[in-house]
């Protein structure tokens, strides 16, 4: 609202407020006034012929009633007149018809005023009508209030004028008044606008009141300083834009010579790099010569001073090796030519291999080495190994030599899992010596270690964790260090490798319950292995000392026991040898000793004596070889994956043109496809079978694959192990992940990619594919696309760009058999009105599990034909209605059935000649 609008208001509104309120009043007033002089006036006219009408009832005089009656009825606010007895009936009415009385008659004179009629009730008193009674009378009044009104809107209209009058004459007045004083606020409005706009020579005639002089005034002193200030700001840009052409000459100058300095650094670094690596491998072939021959002269026969001096030239030899290396990656790093690998990476392997590397430094310090890769962590997996096995080497490197008693373990956890990649978090803890704080804030720096004494006792570069640290990095992982004085170390590092498979760690074999005694005095080492061997379903009977061993000898299969370099003293010997004697069952030795120090030790029941830290494989391998040495081959199949015999393979699904494909595929590579149409069908079979592998579909009507691959399992015996595939053509990762849970082997995805099913059944069946099936037509069929890209198409455009038919797509759907994409064909054809009709039948009763079912059966039958529209929209229908339900599936489904049409059309068109 503006200033003068305000104004206008103040001036008019404030002095009209008033007078509206003082008519008000004086109105109000006036009209009470009226009212009261009535009221007091019949008041006083009843009140006086009150004992007129008082005689003429006692003497009966009706026609003096009548004058009295009459004289009232005369005055001009009186429009009737009654004399009514107790029961409230008129002995005598003169004027207008009055209303019948609502409430009894009043003991005083009263006043009942509704709307525009009163009514004036006054008693005239008790009357002696003869022989002994008496009855009272009341004398009932209308009052008409039509003048009062007149008389109220002529004030009104009065009034009224009066306000008119005073508006018009404010009006006059405060007009000019706004007028005078907003005027010259519009001037300065307007050189403020010219201010703002960049003209600084604008300037105003100050006048009016004082107020507005001063404020024009400073308005002029603002233009001038303004003035002042784009002069000064230009000089100063002039001055400013003159400096930095001078500084950019500089500049120019000083990047040719930065330039020149870079050059000549890269040819430095460079011919450092490249004369690291020529001395580096000058300087490893003496030193592989001396290594060589040292060995050799080990060999020899020497006295105690000489080979304690081969040994010391060893130790050199070999510390001289490791720090050429350092220096070398280090070298490598810093000139960023270090590349990474991709390869498989297989992490229980690997542990092995570097615990295997370090064992004689740690056998010699009787250091307990142990390595525990969690059951979650997959094993397939692709990185570099060679880096992760040389972050390894030097971690634990550094372990055993900062550990003079205790132990080292080293676990492999999983951190995080995703579609495309696998963290691992990656622990060594030691039970060393520790560091303090100083220590662990440089201790990632090159040639740094914890402090020089530490240098001189036990050696090295400090290159190691500096390039551990940057390997880790490269390879999109953190590593870290917890440690206190005295309180050992624990190196943590994480690596990102890519997942090929995600899915847990299979056991390595199968011990079919076997009874397996253990006994293990490290308690981290007994745990490992308790829980090891449970997962190779045997059973484990603990003992928790020697005597245990001997006292009530169990009836077990192997006995494991798990030595120290305390238990290789004679009279220690003697006592194992007891043990081994009673017990009638052959005995595998774990002893952390180095190989020349095992003990010689008959095994009464035959066994194996090996060193510690054992790898998991050479554990299997093991066991398995004493087991079976023990028992009949026939009992039990210890190997793992080792396929079942035979070489039929369950297909259960229960769409056709499903099971045809997959028959097709499976006869091609040499095995026998089973084909079951459901879930009840497969148990049946199952029992009469030897079946090698089960393709399990998921979702069908009656028991789901789920539900019928926990019935399979229940039937004990090798089911308990069969693989089951599921057969899924939604795999999420969350849907895969699930299924794995619930017990299935694997996931193959639909449409089958023959080079992901040649995979699977190597996996499981070995050497059981027909290694002829390589020769085949090959397959290409195109990645299924994601439920996103389909439907944003759909969206756009129902699919009317896709062709109805692609004959094409059919054979590489089928692997290039143009017989099979014909006869798949023909089974869709074959059961399309089917489908259609019952899809309409769930649409109409909007039974969203029956139409999930029905669509999820089109879908399945459409992906191996070349059908791209139809199979393109029950992608999408059922994508959709998994994400959103039923209701959000009206568009989709129109289009389907559109679809649907277009193939029939087609069918009609082109099936009759190409058939």
């Amino acid at each position: 609202m503006s200033l003068r609008l305000r104004l206008l208001l103040l001036l008019l509104g404030l002095p009209l407020g008033v007078a509206v309120a003082y008519s008000a009043y004086d109105i109000y007033a006036e009209r009470q006034a009226a009212r009261e002089a009535l009221v007091t006036r019949i008041a006083d006219v009843t009140a006086t012929l009150t004992p007129a009408f008082r005689l003429a009832l006692d003497e009966a005089r009706d026609e003096q009633l009548d004058q009295l009656a009459q004289r009232l009825l005369d005055i001009d606010e009186v429009d009737a007149v009654s004399v009514r007895d107790g029961d409230g009936d008129a002995l005598l009415s003169l004027g207008e018809t009055q209303r019948a009385l609502t409430q009894s008659m009043p003991a005083q004179s009263t006043l009942q005023a509704r709307a525009q009629h009163w009514r004036w009730l006054h008693p005239l008193g008790t009357i002696d009508t003869g022989q002994e009674k008496s009855s009272a009378y009341w004398l009932d009044v209308d009052l008409g209030t039509t003048a009062l009104t007149l008389t109220f809107y002529r004030q009104l209209a009065g009034h009224g004028m009066a306000g008119l009058v005073l508006g018009l004459l404010l009006f006059l007045l405060a007009y000019p008044l706004s007028r005078r004083l907003t005027r010259p606020l519009q001037h300065h409005i307007a050189l403020l606008e010219r201010l703002n706009g960049g003209d600084y020579s604008a300037r105003s005639t100050p006048r009016g009141a004082r107020e507005l002089t001063t404020l024009g005034h400073q308005l002029n002193a603002l233009g001038e300083h303004m003035m002042r200030l784009r002069e000064d700001t230009q000089a100063q840009i002039d001055q400013t834009t003159f400096d930095l052409r001078e500084s950019m000459e500089t500049i120019e100058v000083k990047n040719i010579e930065l330039d020149m300095a870079h050059r000549r650094a890269l040819e430095a670094n460079r011919i450092k790099s490249q004369f690291l690596a020529n001395i580096s491998h000058e300087i490893r072939t003496p030193l592989n010569g001396i290594i060589g021959f040292c060995q050799l002269l080990g060999r020899s026969a020497l006295d105690s001073r000489q080979r304690e001096w081969l040994e010391q030239v060893q130790t050199a030899s070999d510390n001289l090796l490791s720090l050429i290396s350092d220096v070398l990656d280090f070298s490598k790093i810093e000139a960023g030519k270090l590349e990474l690998e991709t390869v498989p990476v297989d992490m229980v392997a690997l542990i092995d291999e570097v615990l295997g590397l370090q064992a004689p430094n740690a056998q010699r310090k009787n250091l307990h080495l142990l390595g525990l890769v969690y059951d979650d962590v997959p094993d397939q997996l692709l990185g570099d190994p060679l880096r992760i096995k040389q972050v390894l080497t030097n971690l634990v490197n550094n372990a055993v030599k900062f550990t003079e008693r205790g132990e080292i373990i080293v676990r492999v956890m999983l951190d995080d899992l995703n579609a495309t990649s696998t963290k691992l978090r990656i622990s060594v803890r030691d039970t060393g010596i520790g560091l303090d704080l100083a220590s662990r804030e440089r201790l990632f720096q090159a040639f740094s270690q914890g402090d020089a004494s530490r240098s001189r006792k036990y050696g090295g570069t400090g290159l190691g964790l500096m390039i551990s640290k940057r390997l880790v990095e490269q390879m999109g992982g953190e590593i870290d260090v917890e440690s206190e004085s005295g309180q050992g170390t624990t190196f943590t590092f994480s690596l990102t490798l890519i997942a090929t498979q995600q899915r847990e760690r299979l056991p390595e074999l199968n011990l079919g319950g076997y009874r397996i005694g253990l006994f293990e005095a490290h308690a981290a080492s007994r745990r490992a292995f308790t829980h090891l061997l449970e997962r190779w379903d045997a059973r484990v009977v603990a003992f928790s000392s020697r005597e245990a061993c001997t006292s009530q000898p169990p009836d077990i299969d192997l006995l494991v026991l798990g030595l120290t370099q305390d238990d290789l003293r004679p009279r220690e010997i003697t006592a194992w040898r007891e043990v081994l004697e009673r017990c009638a069952c052959p005995g595998l030795l774990l002893v952390n000793a180095d190989p020349f120090e095992l003990p010689d030790l008959p095994l009464p029941h035959g066994g194996d004596i090996t060193t510690k830290p054992v790898s998991r494989r050479g554990l299997g391998n093991a066991i398995t070889g004493l087991l079976r040495n023990e028992h009949e081959p026939a009992q039990a199949t210890l190997e793992v994956p080792s396929p079942p015999p035979g070489d039929k393979v369950l297909v259960v699904d229960d769409t056709a043109s499903n099971r045809l494909l997959v028959k097709e595929l499976l006869q091609d590579r040499g095995l026998t496809p089973l084909l079951a149409g459901s879930g009840e069908e497969a148990l049946a079979m199952a029992h009469g079978e030897a079946i090698a592998l089960v393709l399990m579909d998921i979702q069908m009507p009656g028991m789901n694959g789920v539900e019928t691959m926990k019935a399979l399992r229940a039937l004990g015996d090798d089911w308990q192990r069969r693989p089951i595939v599921a057969l899924t053509a939604h795999a999420l990762e969350e849907e895969r992940q699930q299924l794995l849970h619930d017990g299935m082997s694997d996931c193959l995805i639909k449409p089958i990619r023959e080079s992901a099913l040649d995979s699977l059944l190597k996996r499981y069946l070995g050497e059981a594919v027909n290694s002829t099936a390589d020769v085949r037509p090959p397959a290409l069929p195109s990645p299924a696309p994601d439920a996103t890209s389909q439907e944003a198409a759909l969206d756009g455009a129902p699919g009317d760009e896709l062709p109805v038919v692609d004959m094409q797509l059919g054979m590489r759907m089928a692997g290039g058999r143009e017989a099979l994409a014909h006869d798949m064909l023909t089974l869709l054809f074959e059961h399309l009105d089917e489908s259609e009709q019952a899809i309409h039948a769930a649409w109409t009763a909007q039974d969203a599990e029956a139409f999930h079912e029905h669509i999820h059966r089109l879908n399945g039958a459409c992906r191996y034909c070349g059908v791209p529209q139809l199979a393109l929209l029950a992608e999408t229908l059922e994508t959709r209605y998994k994400a959103q339900g039923l209701a959000a599936c009206a568009g989709l489904y129109t289009a389907l059935q559109s679809a649907i049409t277009r193939l029939r059309e087609w069918q009609a068109e082109h099936w009759q000649v190409d058939s």
